[in-house]
């Protein structure tokens, strides 16, 4: 029986490798049949039956680069789910993670420990540490009833780390704080141990020091886990019950689904159901992740596993309760979706690649359910995608992502904010349907004549950053027409801010800008604050009085000179000289604010006279003059596909 399984795996090794030479395969894939090589085929279930109270779910929550990814080796080696030194980072499977340093998708990995002679199973979720990617770390927390919180010994309490906790305290579970880095030159732990206790409002809290690179001290943590961590409140007695909490796209198995058993149990080829789609499916696969899949007949409640039944992309909705056909029961937790911070268009280079990206764009989608996508058309790059991200970084790596693991080559377009309108006289005017308008995309910019008032999304920002850099950010905040809201000290020589500040002033430099000014030592964090009154408006640009909609903007008031001034110079260095001069204008309304001259090419008319006909040169002269007049007001602009690309790209 093994040889055969052995067979069927050799013959998809050799599909997978000749897809190679046409595309390279997801990391997944990949991920997927070396594991089926070298994990353990499907054990007994009595070695998974794992009693409730001998189960740990926990999560690994931080701010960005505090050692996560390397603490999770440490337990995944300390557990021989894999061979010490075996690599670096064994959870961030993706090659953008890999190349970038951070994690984007929450991973997870089923542990067993043995702790004062009993054998304990622990699922384990590393979370993503970035602002950008706070919607997979509130979703890895429905699962667990623990966490632990991530301290760099020497950077000390940041934007994230407060963020992760008051969430963590929201879902009423314990936390775990941990020092990491304390074998650093530079560690300073006693002076992080005073941050957290201001930060836990606590004066004596039990914090564990470690070094996650060297090993130190995580035996201790892997106990304090077991000692601290209670077990999940579940019902094994009960019909079955689970949470879908994450999802992907397999090659070779379809949609795979990451559940939560809240009650009963599942069993491979049992019929299931879910509350939300109302679709039932029959169950193929069942497995765990140890980190590699190892396939099991049946999941327990209390579990954490992931189920194959031929469920369609578009069918896996995150937060779903599944159950066992015929049988109704209440649903799970529903998960908040999460709200799209900012938007950019998605096209293909080429209309022909269409489908092919709109293949690709749906099954990311189900690995990555925070983006939103609506179908739109523009005159110059033709048929694409408006699609909505949590924040830049969000938007660089999906994008990194369809070109690595797909294969596309999209154009993606500035990003932009949602702004709302409110207007009067709908009654009168067909197109709108309510008094309240929504837009992100210039084209669809209201009249302002029967605009009441303009509102633009706000967030507040945190800000943590050490007091030799407080003048420099405040500036910086007052820059970008933030308002003070919180201004106190954390510890001896750091602070946190707190500012009210315009979403649109934030998503494209604000980070960097951040980061230079305090040498990178600042940190960054920021939630939704709802929309404020702005006086807002649209920047047309026109090329000889003509309007170009693909190049118009959504602009702060104060920021329309600067902003048509600079989109001014750079058409002049992308549009092409014609043979008439081309006006680059930017105007609100009807005011034009900033403009720019093409010059056009020139021909010497009067270079076969001779140097005394005065009267011959004149005509000729004026008639050059009248002709390149008449072009300009009847000529046609053609801008190159690229001229849009270079304008539009971020």
């Amino acid at each position: 029986m093994r040889n055969v399984m052995l067979n069927s795996l050799y013959i998809e090794i050799i599909r997978a490798v000749r897809n190679t030479r046409l595309s390279k395969p997801p990391q997944r894939e990949w991920t997927y049949l070396l594991s089926r090589y070298f994990s353990t085929q499907a054990t007994t279930d009595t070695e998974y039956n794992v009693p409730v109270e001998a189960i740990r779910n926990f999560s690994i929550v931080a701010h960005i680069d505090h050692g996560k990814s390397t603490l999770a080796d440490r337990l995944l080696e300390l557990t021989g789910a894999i061979k010490a030194n075996s690599g670096k980072q064994v959870l961030d499977n993706l090659q953008v993670e890999k190349e970038r340093g951070i994690t984007v998708k929450a991973q997870t990995a089923s542990l067993f420990y043995s702790y004062q002679g009993k054998r304990y199973l622990l699922n384990l979720i590393d979370t993503p540490g970035h602002v950008d990617f706070s919607a997979e770390v509130y979703r890895s927390l429905a699962p667990c009833q623990g966490c632990i919180l991530l301290v760099d010994a020497n950077d000390g309490v940041q934007a994230q780390t407060v963020a992760n906790y008051y969430l963590a305290r929201e879902n009423n579970l314990v936390i775990i704080p941990v020092i990491n880095k304390v074998d650093l030159k530079n560690a300073n732990p006693e002076k992080v141990k005073e941050q957290l206790q201001m930060l836990l409002e606590l004066d004596n809290i039990d914090i564990i020091k470690i070094s996650a690179k060297l090993g130190t001290g995580v035996n201790k943590l892997l106990d304090a886990i077991i000692e601290r961590i209670p077990p999940p409140t579940v019902a094994r007695d009960k019909p079955f019950r689970a949470l879908i909490f994450d999802s992907w796209y397999d090659r070779y198995k379809g949609t795979i689904s990451l559940i939560y058993v809240k009650d009963g149990s599942l069993s491979v080829g049992k019929q299931i159901s879910s509350t939300y789609m109302k679709k039932s499916y029959e169950v193929r696969d069942i497995f765990l992740l140890r980190p590699y899949t190892e396939n099991v007949k049946t999941i327990f409640a209390g579990q954490v596993g992931a189920i194959s039944c031929n469920m369609k992309s578009k069918e896996a909705h995150i937060g779903d309760t599944l159950h066992l056909r015929h049988q109704s029961v209440d649903s799970l937790q529903r998960f908040k979706p999460p709200k799209p911070m900012m938007f950019a268009g998605v096209y293909p280079i080429d209309q022909s690649q269409l489908p092919s990206l709109e293949a690709a764009i749906d099954k990311l989608a189900l690995n990555d359910s925070a983006i939103s996508t609506t179908l739109e058309s523009s005159a110059a790059l033709g048929r694409g995608w408006r699609i909505g991200f949590l924040g830049l970084l969000h938007m660089e790596v999906f994008i990194q992502r369809l070109e690595q693991e797909y294969g596309a080559q999209p154009i993606v377009t500035s990003p932009a904010v949602t702004y709302k309108a409110k207007i009067f006289g709908t009654k009168n005017i067909t197109k709108y349907q309510s008094d309240t308008v929504i837009f992100n995309n210039p084209v669809h910019f209201p009249d302002p004549q029967i605009v009441t008032e303009f509102y633009e999304p706000m967030i507040i920002a945190t800000i943590i950053t050490p007091d030799t850099y407080m003048k420099e950010i405040i500036s910086l905040c007052w820059e970008k027409r933030g308002v003070e809201k919180i201004n106190k000290a954390i510890g001896s020589d750091r602070f946190m801010l707190q500012y009210v500040m315009p979403l649109s002033e934030v998503i494209l430099d604000f980070h960097d800008s951040l980061k230079s000014i305090s040498s990178g030592y600042a940190s960054f964090d920021y939630e939704d604050y709802g929309y404020q009154v702005a006086d807002i408006v649209k920047l047309n640009i026109l090329l000889n009085g003509k309007l170009v909609e693909e190049l118009c903007a959504i602009v702060h008031k104060t920021k329309a000179f600067l902003i048509g001034k600079r989109l001014c110079v750079k058409l002049v260095e992308t549009i092409p000289r014609q043979l008439f001069e081309i006006a680059i204008q930017a105007a609100v309304g009807s005011k034009v604010i900033a403009r720019e001259t093409v010059k056009p090419y020139k021909k010497d008319v009067t270079a076969k006279l001779y140097g005394g006909d005065v009267t011959r040169r004149k005509k000729l002269l004026a008639q050059q003059a009248e002709g390149k007049k008449k072009m300009k007001m009847i000529g046609k602009i053609s801008l190159p596909r690229d001229t849009f690309i270079s304008i539009l790209k971020r």
